[in-house]
């Protein structure tokens, strides 16, 4: 779908074409719930969290101006929606009684190969991570998941969480940090965690 596209498609969706609209989360659904499902840390909270962010998106689109992209914007709304998920676990949880350096890292792997035994090990990999990042604040897990799981730039990011990206940048760290040492006092993680990021490699220098 090409930018042109996508402008009609939230043009026609603003004036309550329901139709225009299924083709936006179709066309972000998925990334939507990747998200929320590691910010919520389950996949029934993240499905929520999904479907509250596109809720809010359909009720909020006649007020959506554009000074984001609408994907910011989007992300925005998944990323409150899923917080407001984990407030809720708290109120209730309450009432009811590997080389992370930087930004070689990727927390998103790739597709598992068909080697049983990679299978295996890819498995145990991500449950490492997912076990870790549910230990992170929510607010570390968030901003870490917005730049690893969102790969939003820090400028996109600082417009999410109206913060300045030099911000943006030092929270992030703190939250590798964090998550490097949850995984290492676990004992089982010897090994770098595969990355699809190139910035150093490539010398890109766009904030991402």
């Amino acid at each position: 779908m090409t930018n042109w596209q996508e402008s009609a498609l939230i043009a026609a969706a603003r004036r309550g074409d329901r139709d225009a609209f299924g083709e936006l989360v179709r066309r972000y659904e998925k990334k939507v719930l990747a998200l929320t499902v590691r910010m919520c840390g389950s996949p029934e909270d993240g499905e929520e969290a999904a479907q509250e962010a596109f809720l809010s998106a359909w009720q909020g689109l006649p007020a959506f101006r554009g000074e984001a992209s609408f994907s910011t914007w989007l992300y925005r709304l998944a990323s409150n929606a899923a917080m407001d998920v984990l407030r809720r676990q708290r109120r209730q949880s309450a009432h009811g009684g590997p080389s992370l350096d930087d930004e070689e890292t990727r927390l998103e792997l790739p597709d598992p190969g068909p080697s049983p035994q990679g299978l295996a090990e890819q498995a145990e990999l991500r449950a490492q991570i997912a076990a870790a990042l549910s230990r992170l604040s929510p607010q570390h897990r968030q901003i870490l998941l917005l730049r690893e799981s969102g790969q939003l730039s820090y400028e996109e990011i600082g417009r999410i969480l109206s913060l300045d990206p030099g911000t943006v940048k030092s929270r992030i760290s703190r939250a590798r940090g964090q998550l490097r040492k949850i995984l290492l006092a676990s004992g089982n993680f010897s090994g770098p965690v595969p990355s699809n990021h190139t910035e150093r490699k490539t010398g890109r220098g766009d904030g991402r």
